[in-house]
This record gives C-alpha cells, structure tokens and sequence, in this order.
C-alpha cells in the first residue's frame, strides 16, 4: 500500500510525535532523579539530628528533600504529558485514527475525505468484479452487485469512528492497527437466489428406507451428506466480500435420520411379509384382490422420528385398485322425488344407499400387511341416506298444479339447448323457505353437456353463443312461478322486446352473470315440472295451491326510434330490421284462495331498448 494513503499532513504528525517523545522522555527524567537516594544510613541520620520531645523521630531533611522533587517531577511529567495529549488530540483533529484498515485499505492518519475517496476509489469496483468462491471441494464464482451487495459507506465510517480520548489508546495507536469489516447493504432476495444457485453443490444425505424394485423390497442404506451452510455462508459474504478475496462458504454435516439397523428390521418385519401373497376383500359374494404387485406400488417407508422407519400406505392407489371390483356391490342413494299422471303427481320413493366404507377398510390394511399365510378380510359398507327421503317427499303436500306456463315458436339450435335445459331442470324439488336458481342447478352450460351455439343478444344486438336461446326457458320457467305465487329472488329482461313474451313479464339468464331464481315461500313443498317438444316448452310447478294470481298489463309509453348500423358482411354481422323501444309495466296482485283477501300487489316497470337497424354490406 502506498505511503501517501496512510500518512497525514507531515508537519502535524511529526508534532504530534515530538510531543509524545518529550513525554516518554520526561518519563526516564523521573526515573533517574528519583533513583538517587543518601549515602549515608539513616540511623547516623537520625542520630545526628536528635529525638524531638515525645520520643517520635523526626522527620530527615534529606527525606523532605527527596519527596518535594518527587512531587515536583511528578507535576512536571503530568504537565508535560497533558500538553502532549492536548496536543496530539488538536492536531489529529479531522483525520481517521491512526492503525485503521478498512477491507485491507490502510487510511489511519489520512484526513477524513481524502480517505473516504480513497475507499470509494478502492472498493467500489470490488462490486462489479467476480471473486473467487469455494465451496467444499467446489470452485464458483461471486460478483457482488449481482447478488444484492454494496458498500454501506455512513455506516461503514460510523463502524471506523472518530479519534479516541483515551491517552491509552492514543499510545497503543502508534504501534498497532485495527482493522475494520466493511458494513454492506444488502437485496435479500438477490442474496438468497444467489446461495440458492451454490445448492448445487450440496451432497445431500440418502435417508434409510426400503423400497421396491419390480416388486422386491430392497434396503436402502442411510449416507451422511455435506450441504451449503446457508446462514453461515451469508454471513461470509456479507461481511468479507469488499475485501477482494477468495471467500470460502462454510459447509455442513447433514446427519442421517434412520439407522442402518432400523432399515433391515423394516425390510424383514414389514416390506417382505408385505408382498409375500395378495390381499382379498370379500363383500357380497364379489372379492377383490390388491395383487404383490399393486402391495408395492402402494407401500413405502417414512422416518418415525425415533431413528426408525414407519410404513406410509397410499390410501389413493389402494382404493383405485380396490374399488373398480367392489363397485357392483354398492347402491347409490337416490332422493325421492315425483311422477304426475292423470293429473296428480305421486311419490315415488327414495332409495337408501349402502357403499364401501373405505376409512374402515383402510384400518385394516397394516394389519394384513404383516399377516402370514392367506390374507383375506371382509369389505365395510355404510348406509347413505338420501337427501330426501321417502317419508320426506309424502310431507311436502306436493298434490296439486300451483302454476304453469307455456311458450313456442323455436326450432333448430334453440329448440336443442331449450330441451337440454328442460331435462336438467325436470324434477327439481324446492323445499319451503329454499332458493331455487337456475344457474346453480344447471352449472356451467357447454358443449360437453349437450348445448350447441344459438342465438343471443349481446349488448343489444343479435349473436350467437353456446347455450344461446335457453332465455325462453327461463322466461317460461319465471312465469310459472310468478303464477304460483313463489317470491321474485331476482330476475332480468332482455334489453329489447321479443315478441313472442309477455311484456315486462319475461327473463334472460347468461352464464356466470345474469341469473333467474325465486324462492318458495310457501309451507308446501314444490316440484318442477318441465315438458318440452319439437316447437314449445311447457313448465308445470306442483304443490299445495294457497294464493290466486292476477297479472296486469299497463300500456305502451315512451317510444324510442331505433338507430341504423351498418357492418361489413360476414359470419359476424347479422342483418335486423330493427323495431322501436317502449316503457312498460306489470302488476302483480296475490290474493289468498280461501278468503279472498289481498295477499301482495306489486308493480314492476320495464325499459325495452329500441331494437338497432342491422346492415350487413
């Protein structure tokens, strides 16, 4: 390192120096004069100048002389020693103590921002330039910036510190050095990806099992490993990268968890009894069989924790190779529900289910694993209720027709997704006070459920869509319950007026979005009906009819002209002829069917779009 870098202004340290030499010389001044002692022996002494009264001695002169000069040297060495520290202290004033070394940078004794530079000067590049890094026995390589690191400059000058007070540690400064770690800023993230990319290196430990090879169990014996010791290496880093040299990672023993004795007592007490024969279950005249080979494919070893091994079974692969065979022998559970014929619906009774109890089936399987000679063991089944039950269904008091409502005028594409629909919604039972909603009953409407593109509106204007045209189921489904009385849970019109629907007394629904649902509130169950043929949709709701409904139809108002747009031609554009908007309104008045009185009147006023002049050139 050159001179100029570790020295300070040559005048005021060479003071500096003089002072501290003048001390030290003092110091060996005092030495000598307080060495020189009488010759003569302070018994003549004594006698020479006689006893005072009392018989105390008195006190020599030569004595006297001795302790006055040493007092007298005494002051004079801490005066001069206290002007050398004072100063010593004035002319260090602004520079860096002397001794520091920072990151192997000598600048003890430099002033302060001739030091500062020099550091910038010398370990700022550090960051950009790769550093040689080893690992164990592995050589790779570190570039500083790229892994989040920096100098943090003010905390690095906080660590070197101003100069000392203490006159010990001003002395010891002339002959020592300290050094002093470069404190970083860090990017965790860039850190913790770096020391993630050194985990290649790691040999990680082989942890004592058992497994299976085309069916044989084979021993696995524990290996130690060595891996990055991340925390360690982090530290390393940090703390020693500005320093320019090789940094080398620490490294760690990854102990075994699982004695060598604990994987052959596995091997021999467990794993080879295990597929030494099949497994049968036998239920309802059917037995099935997990082959030696499916045993091993399902079988496998863990830690316990205790320096042994525990058997894991896949309780997933067991049951698929189980289940497909005892499928015959299960019962699926099947609500009760409704037939109508000659004008009344019936009960038609629920079926209780019986299915393999798996969870029991499962307990067992340890057990057999272990088992010599044939192993066999009977299946569980557990009863499953249906959701409606027989007795259930008689209680709704579904026996009469409480609403119905009829549409037509589709084909094609429309008519299929209207009867796909139908069929989904056909004996839907609405318990009292539940919410029946049309898209969570049917679920997402695509293709793989039997829907095909048809037409939609989208954002008032004709297009098609998968499932497009069930807005006339949905229109048919909302006024048979409007009929019956059941309570609106949310409904919307189509933009613009169709036709062939009672206005202001019609719904859409889309996927997802736009829903039709009410809800039953009556004491009765309801049944849901729903018939469909080549040209129309009928949709029938069954119970006890409590409530008269009367709809009434305002007039037309408001009219609005339709706009003309024109689009290139194409599967895109459908041509329309357009038809005016309009407001209207509907009443719905309920009365109670015995006695006449008013149950509920509700108004609902609807705004149709003008429908848009389409052309298609």
């Amino acid at each position: 390192m050159p001179s100029e870098s570790t020295a300070g202004p040559p005048d005021d340290r060479q003071r500096g120096e003089v002072g501290l030499r003048k001390l030290l010389e003092a110091n060996r001044t005092f030495d000598a004069d307080t060495a020189i002692l009488p010759t003569q022996p302070l018994s003549t002494l004594t006698r020479d100048r006689g006893a005072p009264a009392g018989g105390q001695p008195p006190t020599p002169p030569g004595n006297q002389q001795l302790v006055k000069r040493i007092g007298i040297a005494v002051g004079a060495v801490f005066a001069v020693g206290t002007a050398a520290y004072l100063a010593d202290l004035a002319l260090t004033s602004g520079e860096v103590p002397r001794g520091v070394v920072v990151a192997g940078v000598e600048v003890g004794g430099m002033d302060q921002a001739a030091a500062d530079a020099l550091l910038r000067a010398e370990l700022g590049p550090r960051a950009e330039q790769p550093l040689p890094v080893q690992i164990g026995t592995a050589q790779e390589t570190l570039v500083p910036a790229d892994a989040g690191l920096a100098v943090d400059w003010d905390r690095t000058w906080d660590a070197v510190g101003g100069q000392p007070l203490n006159p010990v540690g001003r002395l010891v400064s002339l002959f020592g050095t300290r050094e002093v770690p470069v404190t970083s800023t860090v990017d965790a993230a860039a850190l913790d990806q770096q020391l993630d990319a050194y985990r290649v290196h790691d040999n990680p430990t082989v942890e004592g099992t058992v497994r299976f090879e085309n069916g044989t169990p084979v021993a696995v014996a524990p290996v130690p490993g060595r891996v990055l010791d991340t925390e360690a290496a982090r530290t390393t880093i940090t703390e020693r990268w500005a320093e320019g040299e090789q940094l080398l990672l620490p490294v760690a023993d990854a102990p075994v968890s699982v004695r060598i004795d604990a994987v052959q007592t596995a091997l021999r007490d467990i794993a080879t009894p295990a597929v030494a024969s099949p497994i049968t279950l036998t239920g309802k005249d059917v037995r099935a069989e997990l082959t030696t080979e499916q045993i091993a494919g399902a079988l496998g070893f863990v830690p316990d924790g205790n320096g042994g091994l525990a058997p894991k079974i896949d309780h997933d692969a067991v049951i698929a190779a189980l289940a497909p065979q005892l499928a015959p022998t299960e019962v699926e559970p099947e609500d009760a529900t409704f037939a109508v014929g000659a004008g009344k619906p019936t009960v038609v009774p629920a079926v209780v289910g019986e299915k393999v109890d798996w969870p029991k089936v499962l307990e067992k399987l340890p057990a057999l694993l272990v088992q010599p000679g044939e192993r066999t063991a009977a299946a569980d089944y557990q009863r499953i209720e249906p959701k409606l039950t027989t007795e259930a269904a008689h209680a709704l008091g579904v026996n009469e027709m409480i609403g119905e409502f009829t549409t037509g005028g589709f084909s094609g594409p429309s008519g299929v997704n209207i009867r796909t629909v139908a069929a989904e919604v056909d004996g839907a039972v609405v318990k009292p006070g539940d919410t029946f909603s049309l898209n969570e009953h049917t679920g997402q409407r695509t293709a793989a459920e039997g829907y095909v593109e048809s037409g939609i509106i989208d954002h008032g204007r004709p297009s098609t869509a998968v499932g497009g045209g069930i807005s006339q189921f949905a229109t048919t489904l909302y006024n048979a319950a409007y009929f019956a009385g059941m309570a609106d849970a949310g409904h919307t019109e189509h933009s613009y007026y169709i036709s062939r629907y009672p206005a202001a007394r019609e719904a859409t629904v889309f996927d997802g979005a736009i829903d039709l649902a009410f809800r039953n509130n009556s004491p009765h169950g309801v049944y849901i009906q729903a018939v469909a043929t080549g040209s129309d949709i009928t949709v029938r709701l069954w119970g006890t009819k409590t409530v008269s409904v009367e709809s009434i139809t305002g007039e037309k108002s408001k009219p609005t002209e339709p706009t003309e747009i024109t689009l290139p031609k194409g599967d895109d554009c459908i041509a329309s002829e357009g038809a005016p908007g309009f407001t209207i309104s509907d009443t719905r008045v309920i009365t109670d069917i015995n006695t006449g009185a008013q149950v509920s009147r509700h108004t609902r006023t609807v705004k149709y779009d003008p429908i848009p002049v389409v052309k298609c050139e």
